[in-house]
């Protein structure tokens, strides 16, 4: 099952909505409030009907009056594509279903085709929500397990939550243990009033004994109110019997009649039929001998008019002879018509004859080739002429125009290098300009030495300034270190005087190598270098000075600006040339062109045996005139042809109409047209008569018809007095009716009989009853002797119910004089309601048992299959971490064991791995146990909790589920990059856009 297409009529804040082309695995993106859940609830709602009023769920029914409703279009394998469509009617809706082969249905089909899943069922299966995981979140301990183990029954928390409900409420009325649930209190309470009431019932043995007569006058009553019933049934019995005593008598007799009269077989109403059928026999014999003379006077006015049969069985020929007459007469029409014709045509075949002066017969001109091929040469020698005459005319002008541009190109390239510098000096200029180059050469390098020569002055200036300081430092620490070790000296310590005079001598050292002139001279040396090539560039450039140089540039450059138009010119002279010498090419082409065609216009002409001086001018048009004079002479051929074929159809019939006449007509006409006349005349008459002999025979016929009808009937009569008189096993009418009326007698006993049947069936006595009684002669003194009896057991029963009431009283003393009554009163009220209270705990008792004894057998039967596949679920999302699940021995938990074959309980994993066990789950769920429903499982935001690696392998596990389309809804954009493209679906809140 694959939905197609969703259009929303209106459902919620969504009008006229329509999502086609929806893939196997399909994403809807948007924010809150764009319309994911919205589309949830329309599937859920089109598919099972939409919610009730009194529903908890949301009707999503549209605000602005729009059309409250919509359809689906759902590919079902066993159906094709198939329509659902519900609108706002009854309290789910009206739906309507329509097939691929034109089947339309209604909520039947619909069942049909879900195979009667109900909702509650696919949504606890199918539809995926954030609720499932969040109650994962919030539940703890041995909840958790029991939660996952009723996802993996139901779905959903089903079975938890009433297993909780039904403990809680067993609690709630009865603990073994307990004193505050309802049926231990009211335990308790029935103790206790059953020890006091037994105090109380010691004390009250004349209420005991009391009770004991009470018992004994109840059944006394009992037996006596049983014998007067029975007695004053007997009464009523004789009663009925005395009603109807002469209806049963009379019934006896009749049977006994009834049977001596016998069986004796005789058709049902037989007399009446036998008279009827006599009544019908005599008429017959009067008809009979009337039609017999009616046809006897038909036969001879038949042999009176009777028509020549050889004229009419020729008719077909002689009216087809008759239609000729007219075309006779238009043959001779067209006849004069050919001869004009013919006329005009030779007057057209002279004119063509006069314009090609051919010195040809008419015929020999008919048989020249004038078919399609040699007229196709014709046009194409023609046509080629007439442009081979346009070509060289064009190729003329063009050789005119090229040889000018030819001369005019010729006379610019002679001027352009009388324009030119000449060589020499062209070398003298450019030596010129090359020193020029030499000189800024020479520039570029006296900057670079004056930049060293500047930079060598700075650096010696510092390093003098520097030494300075330098000197002035170490002096002074020589000083200090001088007077240092005169004062260890001085006062005789000697490690201060040694360390003050080491000191004193490495500041001399340093002193005299900081004041070594060996880098000075170098850096001397090297300016002096410096200054000397300063001036040697210096005088180089006095000696390359040259101020006309820009002048000889300008000058160089307008001779190379007059050689590249000289060789710009030249080239384009070669391309003049070569297009003057191609079109020369193209003349001499043009004229072997021209004298091939001629030689082809020569030769064809030859074939069509037309002059040369004709065809070199005249060619297409002298063939023209050749067809036309073949077109006039066929046309002419086919006239002379068509006025001899006239001449034969008119005498052919002539010759037939004269034959007919010479056969059939007495007077012969004086022309076709009367001949035709009387011909048809006679076939008219003769056509009269046979139409007169048709009625005459068809009324024969009718008679004859009529006359076998009667004599039929008759002897249809005859048999059917025959078959009566068989019926009734007799050969003589007299016989017939004597037995008539024995049977008519039995017939009214039988009426009696079923008289007196309707009357005896009120009766309330039975047929064993009445035989009883007809055995009893003296019903009255029987009677009086019931009502004896009736009189006694009377007098007897009021008198023990005397004594009742008396014994009522006392008993009625006794319990309103002690406590005795209102303790025993108490006592059966509480008793009472002890036994209410039971029957509630045994309703939940019983409901927990069937629960756990049908929990009992998934957990045999159907829940190791769908473990299986769960397993394969979680060990494929955790990278197998975690591979296998097993039931709880005891109860209705999962324990879930890690790779290393530790084992968990639900609430020992983490958040995540639960929710992981829980996705697995539900997905067996689908795939196994309802795997026969491929139905599309839908997903709204369930994995927002997962990280990316998570996602990744739940999206990967459900692209893996080939038989259930997915449809994920989500508002997250990190999701989307697993599903491709064309197939998400993008929700906003005024509309849906698809990318």
């Amino acid at each position: 099952m694959k939905i197609q297409e969703i259009h929303i009529y209106g459902f919620g804040h969504l009008n006229n909505v329509v999502i086609k082309d929806l893939s196997n695995f399909h994403a809807f993106f948007g924010e809150n409030e764009a319309g994911k859940s919205t589309i949830m609830a329309f599937i859920h709602s089109i598919l099972f009907g939409f919610p009730t009023k009194q529903s908890s769920e949301l009707r999503y029914e549209p605000k602005n009056g729009s059309s409250y409703g919509g359809k689906l279009r759902i590919f079902f394998e066993q159906y094709g594509l198939v329509t659902i469509e519900r609108v706002k009617g009854k309290a789910a809706g009206d739906v309507t279903i329509s097939l691929e082969d034109g089947t339309i249905g209604d909520e039947t089909l619909l069942k049909q085709l879900l195979g009667n899943m109900e909702k509650g069922l696919f949504q606890a299966i199918f539809s995926f929500n954030l609720h499932g995981l969040q109650n994962i979140h919030q539940m703890k301990g041995e909840d958790l397990g029991k939660f996952l183990f009723s996802t993996g029954t139901l779905g959903t928390e089903t079975l938890a939550k009433t297993e909780v409900e039904l403990q809680k409420e067993l609690e709630a009325r009865f603990k073994p243990s307990g004193k505050k649930p309802v049926v231990n209190e009211k335990l308790k309470v029935i103790h206790e009033l059953s020890d006091d009431l037994k105090k109380a019932a010691a004390k009250n043995q004349e209420y005991e004994e009391l009770n004991r007569e009470k018992e004994r006058l109840n059944n006394e009553i009992k037996y006596i109110s049983n014998s007067l019933h029975e007695v004053k049934a007997e009464v009523d019995k004789f009663n009925e019997w005395q009603k109807i005593n002469e209806l049963v008598k009379e019934e006896r007799w009749i049977r006994t009649e009834i049977d001596s009269l016998g069986e004796s077989p005789f058709p049902a109403r037989g007399v009446e039929r036998l008279d009827k059928v006599n009544q019908l026999i005599y008429p017959y014999n009067a008809q009979i001998s009337s039609l017999m003379e009616r046809i006897s006077l038909i036969k001879n006015e038949i042999a009176a008019i009777q028509p020549d049969k050889q004229i009419l069985e020729e008719e077909s020929q002689l009216l087809a002879a008759l239609e000729q007459v007219p075309i006779y007469e238009q043959l001779t029409l067209e006849k004069q018509q050919c001869e004009l014709k013919l006329v005009d045509l030779e007057e057209k075949i002279s004119i063509i004859n006069e314009r090609l002066h051919l010195p040809l017969e008419e015929e020999e001109v008919l048989n020249i080739n004038t078919n399609i091929y040699m007229k196709n040469q014709v046009e194409q020698v023609s046509r080629k002429k007439q442009k081979l005459i346009e070509v060289k005319q064009e190729l003329e002008e063009k050789f005119r125009e090229e040889r000018v541009s030819l001369e005019e190109l010729e006379a610019k390239v002679h001027f352009a290098e009388t324009q030119a510098i000449s060589p020499h000096e062209r070398v003298k200029l450019e030596k010129e300009v090359s020193n020029e180059n030499e000189k800024r050469k020479i520039e570029i390098e006296l900057n670079a030495v004056q930049d060293k020569i500047e930079y060598y002055r700075y650096s010696n200036k510092q390093d003098t300034k520097i030494n300075k300081q330098k000197k002035m430092q170490f002096l002074t620490i020589g000083a200090i270190l001088l007077v240092l070790a005169l004062y260890g000296l001085y006062t005789q310590q000697w490690v201060l005087a040694v360390m003050g005079v080491v000191g004193s001598i490495l500041s001399g050292i340093f002193i005299s190598k900081t004041l070594d002139r060996k880098n000075e001279s170098e850096i001397n040396k090297a300016l002096s270098q410096l200054l000397e090539k300063e001036k040697k560039l210096i005088q180089l450039i006095d000696a390359l000075e040259n101020s006309n140089i820009p002048a000889i540039q300008e000058k160089l450059t307008q001779d190379n600006r007059v050689k590249e138009q000289v060789q710009l010119l030249k080239i384009k002279l070669e391309q003049q040339q070569s297009q003057y010498e191609k079109i020369i090419g193209k003349l001499k082409n043009l004229e072997i062109e021209e004298e091939e065609n001629k030689e082809i216009i020569l030769k064809l002409s030859s074939e069509l045996s037309i002059p040369a001086y004709i065809a070199n001018s005249f060619f297409f048009e002298a063939f023209q005139l050749i067809e036309q004079f073949k077109l006039v002479g066929r046309e002419k051929k086919h006239v002379l042809a068509r006025i001899e074929n006239i001449k034969l159809e008119q005498a052919n019939i002539t010759e037939k109409l004269s034959t007919y006449s010479k056969k059939y007509l007495a007077d012969q006409g004086s022309d076709l047209s009367q001949t035709a006349y009387l011909l048809r005349n006679k076939l008219k008459e003769e056509q009269g008569k046979l139409i007169k002999s048709d009625e005459k025979q068809g009324k024969l016929d009718d008679l004859e018809a009529d006359l076998y009808q009667i004599k039929q009937e008759q002897v249809h009569l005859i048999s059917e007095r025959t078959k009566l008189l068989d019926e009734a096993n007799v050969e003589e009418e007299e016989e017939f009716y004597q037995l008539g009326k024995k049977v008519e007698k039995k017939l009214k006993l039988i009426e009696r009989l079923a008289d007196i049947n309707k009357q005896l069936q009120y009766s309330s006595l039975k047929e064993m009853e009445q035989e009883r009684l007809l055995q009893i002669h003296n019903v009255d003194e029987q009677l009086n002797h019931y009502h004896g009896d009736i009189e006694t057991l009377s007098s007897r029963l009021i008198e023990i119910q005397e004594q009742q009431a008396s014994l009522n009283y006392q008993i009625q003393v006794l319990e309103e004089g002690g406590s005795y009554s209102e303790l025993l009163h108490y006592y059966k009220q509480k008793k009472f309601e002890l036994e209410e209270a039971a029957k509630e705990w045994s309703v939940y008792s019983l409901a927990q048992n069937i629960l756990s004894q049908t929990v009992e057998k998934y957990k045999t039967v159907h829940l190791p299959r769908m473990l299986a596949k769960a397993e394969e679920y979680l060990s494929f999302l955790t990278n197998k971490q975690y591979q296998r699940i097993h039931l709880q021995k005891a109860g209705t938990g999962f324990l879930i064991e890690r790779s290393d074959h530790t084992l968990f309980e639900a609430n020992e994993l983490s958040q995540a791995t639960a929710e992981q066990v829980y996705v697995s789950i539900r997905l067996a769920l689908a795939t196994t146990l309802y795997e026969k429903y491929c139905f599309p499982i839908i997903i709204d935001d369930s994995f927002v909790n997962f990280d990316a690696n998570r996602t990744k392998m739940v999206i990967e596990l459900l692209k893996t589920l080939k038989f259930n389309q997915i449809l994920f809804f989500t508002c997250h954009t990190h999701l989307l990059p697993y599903f491709q493209p064309e197939n998400i679906q993008y929700l906003h809140k005024s509309n849906v856009e698809v990318i």
